[in-house]
């Protein structure tokens, strides 16, 4: 009996992506799957970035197929196509970027720009083309972050390179001013800046732009989710109760524009003591995870209360890239591959596939 294509996919469909926890031939992601006498080939191609998966993933796809008797030789090649989706209504479309993720909250001092910070590297780590826009233009945190110093270049009028540091390209309002400069500017001027740095920066083949949005949800950032072309939001919170009175705020908010909700992160849930090893929930317990279920989004994981991640942001050196193979940093690349699957999961941008429609006089 000879090796048919059904047999492998069938095969196949038993298999299921240890991080979508849907098989593979549901998903799509089964390509150029060839079989010749007991030769099978085929590519498995991920919708989010898991490059530290890969390995895993072609040994488990031979592994099936060999059980198979009619199959003698394996060939599997995985690999990562990152699409861009769709964005709010009547919003222009930023050039060369594919996907933009706002980290928001409602309230300040959550952890929220650490916690973006981490998230861009942990995406950057994983295979994606990642840039950070600091959205906080009162309180610009990304520079110190990513060891960035200078200021960007101009190769065209009216427009910036963006920085690079660890990787990631960058853009924020630090590069531009002195850091004991305070910006007292109005709403207007701020969103003005914001679109200027958004729009006006040359960001070059990105698969993902983390907007680190300003806390709170008034006008600035209203107008904010209103303007800018948000693929999907993340919402940052603590347990604590007030916290997560901000959170839900900001979670309404971004439906309110139509911002779909990638999920809901939780920082600061824990501390362990690095003597004793005793366990404290200093803010609270399942605020993060009870906000989900009453609100029907992902929980995306929990961060812990940890002076290291703290040292290592204020160093220049996130924890993703101080300590890439730390726990804490596994956790930090969970939560990105969650992020990056729930965006694959959202609707495809289709506004190239339509012609352009020209009315002219004749």
């Amino acid at each position: 009996m000879s090796l048919t294509v059904e047999a492998v996919q069938a095969a196949l469909k038993g298999l299921i992506d240890p991080n979508t926890q849907i098989d593979f031939v549901t998903s799509k992601s089964v390509k150029n799957l060839r079989v010749d006498g007991g030769d099978v080939s085929l590519e498995i191609v991920l919708g989010y970035p898991a490059k530290s998966q890969f390995d895993a993933i072609r040994k488990s796809v031979i592994a099936v197929l060999r059980e198979l008797p009619e199959v003698k030789n394996v060939s599997v090649n995985v690999s990562s196509q990152i699409v861009a989706h769709s964005v709010q209504r009547g919003v222009k479309l930023l050039p060369n970027v594919k996907n933009i993720i706002a980290v928001a909250s409602g309230k300040g001092g959550v952890g929220k720009s650490t916690t973006a910070v981490n998230l861009a590297l942990a995406l950057a780590a994983e295979g994606a083309q990642v840039g950070v826009l600091d959205a906080d233009i009162y309180g610009p945190s990304q520079p110190m972050m990513l060891g960035i110093t200078g200021r960007p270049t101009s190769v065209e009028e009216n427009t910036m390179e963006p920085m690079e540091g660890h990787g990631i390209q960058a853009s924020s309002i630090g590069f531009l001013i002195d850091d004991d400069a305070p910006m007292v500017w109005r709403g207007p001027m701020v969103t003005s800046a914001l679109e200027q740095l958004l729009r006006q920066t040359r960001w070059r083949d990105l698969d993902y732009l983390i907007v680190d949005m300003p806390p709170g949800t008034g006008d600035i950032q209203l107008t904010l989710a209103q303007k800018v072309p948000v693929t999907g939001a993340v919402i940052v919170t603590t347990p604590q109760d007030i916290a997560l009175l901000d959170a839900r705020k900001g979670l309404k908010m971004f439906e309110k524009v139509g911002v779909p909700i990638v999920g809901i992160i939780e920082n600061m849930s824990t501390y362990v003591c690095p003597s004793c090893g005793h366990e404290e929930h200093v803010f609270g317990t399942g605020g993060g995870q009870k906000m989900c279920q009453e609100y029907g989004v992902d929980f995306l994981g929990s961060l812990p209360l940890n002076l290291s991640i703290r040292e290592q942001a204020d160093a220049g050196r996130p924890t993703v890239v101080a300590d890439p193979d730390g726990a804490i940093s596994a956790i930090y690349k969970t939560i990105a591959r969650q992020v990056a699957i729930k965006v694959a999961a959202l609707s495809k941008d289709m506004s190239s596939k339509f012609p352009n429609i020209v009315v002219q006089n004749t």
